[in-house]
């Protein structure tokens, strides 16, 4: 199935995905990736994340840095990335969009927080030329690894993760 979908995400638009089905996202979505993802947990578990000014809820977290060549997924599997899933989901974040496999244990807690995972091309020209703004969010001393909200149009990709099932799954 192909689906448009765009940002925030109500808990509806995510019930409805399949693993497997294809999306094109459109609206703001955030970039970060291990330098920043740590940072903004912390940010969540001492109750800090107001100070941000943006809100998580219905949101999407692309596993990137920004930097003037474009954006392409990192590897969603390394432990600082990975181990900010769950807590960026519980504060609402909807959908993580990166490369890669993830734990079981990473694809049971999205389940747990109507949550889900997705897989984009490392295609830096192609995303690119679908992204039409770009705004540093927090921590610009991290350069292009700072947290970003880029708007984005009819970015493609892949759900790798939903409903307790994957993608790379035996």
């Amino acid at each position: 199935m192909v689906l448009e979908i765009n940002t925030p995400f109500s808990d509806d638009v995510i019930s409805q995905l399949n693993v497997g089905d294809m999306v094109y996202i459109s609206g703001y979505i955030f970039c970060g990736r291990d330098a920043v993802l740590p940072r903004v947990v912390n940010m969540i578990e001492d109750g800090t994340i107001e100070k941000l000014g943006e809100d998580l809820r219905g949101g999407v977290i692309f596993h990137t840095a920004v930097s003037p060549a474009g954006v392409g997924p990192t590897s969603s599997n390394k432990l600082e990335i990975e181990s900010s899933m769950e807590p960026l989901s519980k504060a609402g974040i909807k959908m993580h969009l990166g490369k890669g496999a993830i734990h079981p244990e990473t694809v049971k807690a999205l389940d747990e927080q109507n949550a889900v995972y997705a897989v984009i091309p490392p295609v830096s020209a192609l995303l690119g030329s679908k992204t039409t703004d770009q705004r540093l969010v927090a921590f610009p001393e991290l350069g292009m690894e700072a947290l970003y909200s880029i708007k984005v149009d009819h970015y493609p990709a892949i759900i790798g993760a939903a409903h307790g099932r994957s993608i790379y799954d035996d």
